[in-house]
């Protein structure tokens, strides 16, 4: 006579389990896809991995022509450029979240913050070509004013004022990526607490010193903003390639023209012919993919390290107060 009761929890978790179900399927496409990038990166540069070997990343000679493959100026200019557009990006991108953040009036806070999300969403090519006939001649006359200057006999300032070179490159990218840092850090900062703010402020601190209890508490979410923002800066392609110069140069000096790995990938491949070339081009790819997920799985336990290390502040804080 009666209904049973089970019923309709039955259908409930019919539909949890199918909705679980997708969820995982779209989790697996992703893994996949990933591990289809990385077997057909290795299928084309295994001729190149079975002739060279690790020497690849060590080597400094790239003549396509004689087949003398080495990776290690493209790895240096990657390194080098993307460490200069974080040094530059990151004070300039905290200081934007916390300005839009924390001290902004509101009629000025939503245009600001509509700005720099308009400024992630240009194509690369439009801050290459920017940097092309804008930054390249200001860096010039910056070059020639420090050769007047006498500084070019530091290695850091040293060469001929091209104006293209590592220098221009790592200043575009900056440009680029501190849209991500501002973004990602001032949702951070809007997701701390009021209780931290007033409680800092309700104990006599200043306004700034109210602001570093703000970033104490939102460490580990501005360290995922920097990565994420680096791993951009890796990977970015037209805009380095229009302004750094596109030559397999090692050198400590700021103003030299360079290349990186992506940048080589997109300026030679469609020329590569031999296909020793081809794989040595893929190899790069490769190369870059691992360096990418290396610098993701550090910056994770970097993340991980920086929690565990501010619960265990706010837990000692929490014990120790009254």
């Amino acid at each position: 006579m009666n209904q049973p009761l089970h019923h309709p929890t039955r259908v409930v978790n019919r539909g949890d389990r199918l909705f679980r179900g997708i969820l995982r399927l779209f989790g697996l496409v992703v893994l996949a896809i990933a591990l289809l990038i990385l077997v057909e990166l290795w299928e084309v540069a295994r001729p190149s991995v079975e002739r060279f070997g690790l020497r690849f990343l060590i080597e400094t000679q790239w003549d396509p022509v004689r087949e003398q493959f080495g990776a290690l100026p493209f790895v240096y200019g990657t390194l080098v450029s993307s460490l200069i557009a974080i040094l530059l990006a990151v004070p300039l991108g905290l200081g934007v979240a916390f300005f839009l953040s924390e001290m902004a009036p509101r009629w000025l806070r939503e245009p600001v913050s509509f700005l720099v999300e308009l400024l992630a969403a240009i194509p690369s090519v439009v801050y290459g070509l920017w940097g092309l006939f804008v930054l390249v001649p200001i860096i010039r006359s910056l070059e020639l004013a420090i050769l007047r200057t006498g500084l070019s006999r530091v290695p850091l300032f040293s060469g001929a004022p091209y104006g293209i070179g590592m220098l221009s490159a790592g200043v575009v990218l900056a440009i680029m990526i501190v849209p991500t840092v501002a973004a990602v850090s001032r949702e951070v900062f809007r997701a701390v607490p009021d209780s931290q703010r007033e409680a800092a402020l309700a104990l006599g601190a200043t306004r700034w010193e109210a602001m570093k209890v703000v970033f104490d508490y939102g460490r580990p979410g501005i360290v995922g903003a920097v990565v994420l923002a680096w791993g951009r800066a890796l990977g970015e392609t037209m805009a380095v390639n229009m302004v750094i110069g596109n030559q397999p140069i090692i050198s400590a000096s700021l103003f030299s023209p360079a290349h990186t790995m992506a940048s080589v990938i997109a300026s030679e491949f469609n020329e590569a012919v031999e296909p020793m070339h081809v794989a040595a081009l893929a190899e790069i790819g490769l190369a870059l993919l691992g360096l990418t997920l290396l610098l993701s799985a550090l910056a994770r336990l970097l993340v991980l390290r920086v929690e565990r290390r501010s619960r265990g502040r706010q837990a000692a804080q929490g014990v120790t107060s009254p």
